[in-house]
């Protein structure tokens, strides 16, 4: 087996006071498991193999060793969060060349935002922190509680975990470090490194306060969304067709950046909205090269990767194909078995014409509609 070029230092050694409990914030339940083993889960569905370093009150190493199940290294922190930080650095395999740094605290972040910010690292070689925009209004205020002036919030970004750089650089950082940094990032930018942000998570929020943790609770009750999902191709006679994932012989194509399977795409799409994780136009866009030309079954496949990332299972999916050609009917159940091989769940496929109105009456294209029922796993 290949040995990791990547790890992920877990930093669960604050005691969360403010969350007003009686053991380490890393240790407190969340809906039945610690919040340690929560941020684990995330970290070892990664798709890419990483050393993975805990780092843990002195008085909790025996607790976290049970929790990693042999995964990790357990190592003791300090009293502070860069001295924490620095303990696992000190005990990364030599081959290491990336590192992600990750707030336990994060319980709930999704698989995917590793992946993101590994890839990110790797691209570009600068530090690279995952961020949201800020939607609230931000003032600047005086110590007197005067207003003093608004905050171009457009310029602004809320930050998360995991914060992904170079080993060398990091380590050298920290080697140079001499304050206090509210994170890792800044510690890397006071050293003159470059930082770059990524697209964060919504569920990649800290758990500081017992609201937090109730907030986190409530997101893993388990509970049951739907999403919906439209796609549209136009016809397009240079090109082979694919549907469903199937080839159709002796059938016109679709134009596309992909083979512009609609049937496929509207799947994608409606499981990405029944979990909020967006649309295949943002995870998937045109200007990625990676998708030029890909069928169905990649995009299924990516689309599930998010689906199950984010801690949710499919339930079923149904699609309906709206078009004057080709016929479904023939091929029904071969659409259907194939499609939930795909999915890894049941997926029903329906046809119809729209009476020579619109678009699809014309002949000019397809269009597709799915719906997806998924449930946290």
């Amino acid at each position: 087996m290949t040995a990791p070029t990547v790890a992920v230092i877990v930093v669960a050694a604050g005691a969360g006071t403010r969350l007003g409990a009686s053991e380490p914030k890393a240790f407190v339940a969340l809906a039945g498991v610690t919040v340690l083993e929560r941020a684990l889960t995330a970290v070892y569905a990664a798709a890419r193999a990483a050393q993975v370093v805990v780092v843990v009150p002195k008085s909790h190493l025996d607790a976290a060793r049970q929790l990693a199940r042999g995964k990790a290294a357990v190592v003791a922190g300090a009293a502070t969060r860069q001295g924490s930080v620095a303990a696992g650095l000190a005990v990364l395999e030599p081959g290491i060349r990336t590192v992600l740094v990750h707030d336990a605290a994060r319980a709930l972040t999704p698989a995917a935002l590793f992946e993101r910010v590994i890839d990110a690292v790797e691209a570009t070689g600068n530090g690279i922190v995952p961020s949201l925009p800020v939607a609230d209004t931000i003032k600047r205020v005086g110590s007197d509680a005067t207003v003093l002036d608004t905050v171009d919030r457009d310029e602004l970004v809320a930050v998360q975990t995991p914060q992904g750089f170079p080993r060398e650089s990091l380590v050298s950082a920290y080697e140079a470090a001499d304050a206090e940094y509210t994170d890792d990032a800044a510690l890397y930018s006071a050293a003159g490194h470059t930082v770059e942000v990524v697209a964060g998570e919504q569920l990649a929020f800290k758990i500081t306060t017992a609201w937090d943790l109730r907030r986190a609770e409530a997101v893993l009750q388990p509970s049951t969304r739907t999403g919906v999902g439209i796609d549209v191709h136009v016809y397009d006679d240079s090109q082979p067709l694919w549907l469903g994932g199937l080839f159709w012989p002796n059938e016109v194509g679709l134009a596309g950046h992909s083979d512009g399977d609609a049937l496929c795409h509207a799947i994608c799409d409606a499981l990405l909205s029944a979990t909020g994780l967006g649309d295949i136009g943002e995870r998937f866009g045109t200007d990625d090269p990676r998708f030029a030309g890909a069928h169905g079954n990649v995009f299924i496949a990516e689309t599930l990767a998010l689906v199950t990332g984010a801690g949710y299972a499919v339930g079923n999916v149904s699609v309906q194909l709206v078009a004057q050609h080709p016929r479904v009917g023939p091929r029904r159940a071969e659409l259907e078995s194939h499609l939930t091989a795909l999915v890894g769940a049941p997926v029903s496929v329906s046809a119809t014409t729209s009476d020579g109105l619109g678009f699809t009456g014309r002949g000019d294209g397809i269009a597709a509609i799915a719906t997806a029922l998924v449930h946290r796993a």
